[in-house]
């Protein structure tokens, strides 16, 4: 009998998860990805907070049944909800994504996937790998 494949566990940083719940393209993939299994996406109160706070923006003219729509049925019934124990600062050289490392720490992610310059430059932190999201759907 063969090992069974283990899921991964990864952080997808807020504008990587609005491409992909809004947007017909490429990034729709992780979508599927976390709906089949294939991934275990994470978030924090500060991470998810962040993403309830960017679905309001005008730009993308969501009326509120529509946000309670993605949160209810696209988000929550497959993120798993972390806490984080020890906060990082100044990990980042923008301190506002502090808040995506230290979720991929306490949860101990296989991948933080980002469009951020400012995260992708890291490259890793500790063992986790912080990629493009071409670079991840590559993977798959």
């Amino acid at each position: 009998m063969g090992k069974a494949k283990k899921r991964l566990t990864v952080v997808l940083d807020t504008n990587i998860l609005v491409s992909a719940l809004l947007f017909q393209g490429e990034l729709a993939r992780i979508v599927t990805l976390w709906k089949n299994g294939s991934i275990q996406p994470v978030f924090t109160k500060e991470t998810f907070a962040e993403f309830r706070e960017v679905l309001h923006y005008p730009k993308f003219s969501l009326r509120e049944d529509e946000m309670r729509t993605i949160l209810e049925d696209e988000v929550l019934p497959f993120f798993e909800a972390i806490e984080i124990e020890n906060k990082l600062e100044r990990t980042c050289r923008d301190s506002q994504d502090d808040k995506f490392i230290a979720c991929a720490v306490a949860a101990q992610a296989d991948y933080i996937v980002s469009g951020d310059k400012d995260l992708l430059v890291l490259k890793k932190y500790g063992q986790i790998k912080i990629i493009s999201a071409s670079e991840f759907l590559k993977k798959f």
